[in-house]
């Protein structure tokens, strides 16, 4: 089996070996673990005319056409299964993902690729095909859609009156700020005429069977890109909040105030507007599968291990710190585990911009701040990436740590506060070696984090 982090040998040439070793292989069993492939082919098939797809059974000679619709980090890996299995019944599809994550051609499946956290032009040309697909299917067909994470991005397609740099612009103003995901997601619904369950309001009246790859803290189906099959729950009203908060409303493009002040007319869908679809949503991964991925891979090592919670958010440098915090009782007091032991945890942190012009990402800045806390302490290792590959805006899954980062960036003339000041995390990390790298690894289910205690 191919290894996940393409780096590795680096990683492992360096102090405390072993801590390091084991972090990296909880991370690469909970990486494979959520591995939307794997729950696909356990998940579906087809026997005669019945196709048997997560618990449910459908019969394909009712149905005219097949089509398959997608969007999301994780969209071309699962075309590729549900190809295989169901081969010559597709009639025919398109799907978006990512530079790089769409290689593989397919046979009957088109695969676009396009800009991701920014949008660009190929996904306002993926969001025109894929709505125009969903608007042309028939009553009598089956629409399969794969929905993963980032395709909120991947998939564009702006109401009438706002541009393609517009919303670029206002992505870019929310994420810089700190802003978390269903909050920035509520905006993006509201000029969209895809997201907040108007793509399933398009494929009306045919049959919908959503298959969803989670990277949102508690599996919320309307967030996770934006909820394109979903009801949604958040309003206009929401929306103009977010941007008040987070964004000086002088930089909002003129376009977009107007869009949310004017249009409640036109809300998205909520729960009682699915009365007539006929839409089935299924989480097929998520981070759960991960953290139980990894937990078990740590039992299988011998290890006390832990999964602190799933549900982790907040900014990254400070969850950091407290992760550290966790890991320097368990050396005290073997509270709240015993060495040797993993501690395991999910979620998805943020990376707030005051100051600064480095690059980084939330899982590199996780990483640095439970460094701090490490700092002098032997036998630890402290591990963090986001399951896609891409930590945030860089192209590096995430870092490693240990008790001698701080001495060890000291060394390479660079102080740790300094670097988390200016937001510089990914050249402090990799001047010692320690990004961890991957190519796209086919799943998206959120940050996974790892502490061994040996």
């Amino acid at each position: 089996m191919p290894k996940i982090f393409k780096n590795k040998d680096e990683i492992l040439n360096s102090f405390n070996k072993k801590g390091r070793d084991t972090a990296l292989q909880a991370l690469e069993w909970g990486i494979r673990g959520a591995h939307p492939k794997r729950s696909i082919r356990n998940s579906v098939s087809v026997s005669g005319t019945k196709l048997h797809i997560f618990g449910e059974e459908l019969d394909l000679s009712k149905f005219k056409n097949v089509w398959i619709l997608g969007a999301g980090k994780a969209s071309h890996q699962m075309a590729e299964e549900i190809e295989f299995g169901l081969g010559k019944r597709i009639t025919g599809g398109k799907i978006v993902t990512k530079y790089g994550y769409g290689k593989k051609n397919l046979e009957n499946i088109d695969t676009l690729e396009a800009g991701h956290p920014i949008p660009d032009e190929n996904g306002l040309k993926a969001g025109k095909e894929i709505l125009q697909l969903a608007k042309d299917s028939g009553e009598k067909d089956l629409v399969i859609n794969l929905i993963s994470g980032g395709g909120s991005a991947l998939i564009c397609s702006p109401v009438d009156g706002i541009k393609l740099e517009e919303m670029k612009e206002t992505t870019d103003l929310l994420v810089s700020c700190g802003a978390s995901i269903d909050e920035i997601n509520s905006v993006r619904k509201h000029i969209s005429r895809v997201k907040g369950g108007k793509l399933a309001s398009a494929i009306r009246p045919a049959k919908t069977i959503s298959l969803i790859v989670s990277d949102v803290v508690g599996d919320d189906l309307e967030i996770i890109s934006s909820g394109p099959t979903a009801p949604d729950g958040t309003t206009f009203e929401d929306a103009r909040k977010t941007l008040e908060r987070y964004s000086p409303m002088e930089k909002v493009p003129q376009s977009i105030i107007e869009n949310l002040n004017g249009r409640e007319n036109e809300e998205t869908l909520k729960e009682g507007d699915f009365g007539d679809l006929d839409v089935t949503n299924l989480i097929i991964s998520s981070n759960d599968v991960a953290t139980e991925a990894a937990a078990e891979k740590g039992r299988e090592m011998g290890l006390d291990t832990l999964i602190l919670s799933r549900m982790i958010e907040d900014e990254s440098r400070e969850v950091g710190i407290a992760t550290g915090g966790i890991v320097r009782d368990i050396v005290r007091s073997n509270t709240p585990l015993k060495p040797p032991c993993l501690l395991i945890s999910g979620g998805e942190t943020t990376v707030t911009i005051e100051e600064g012009k480095g690059e980084g990402g939330p899982n590199q800045e996780f990483v640095l701040g439970a460094a701090q806390k490490i700092s002098g302490v032997e036998k630890v290792a402290i591990a963090a990436v986001d399951t896609d590959g891409t930590d945030g805006p860089t192209d590096v899954a995430g870092g490693i740590v240990d008790g001698k980062t701080v001495e060890r960036l000291k060394d390479t003339g660079l102080e740790l506060e300094e670097v988390l000041r200016t937001h510089d995390a990914k050249s402090a990390l990799e001047g010692i070696n320690d990004v961890l790298v991957t190519s796209p690894t086919g799943t998206n289910v959120n940050d996974l984090r790892v502490a061994v205690v040996l």
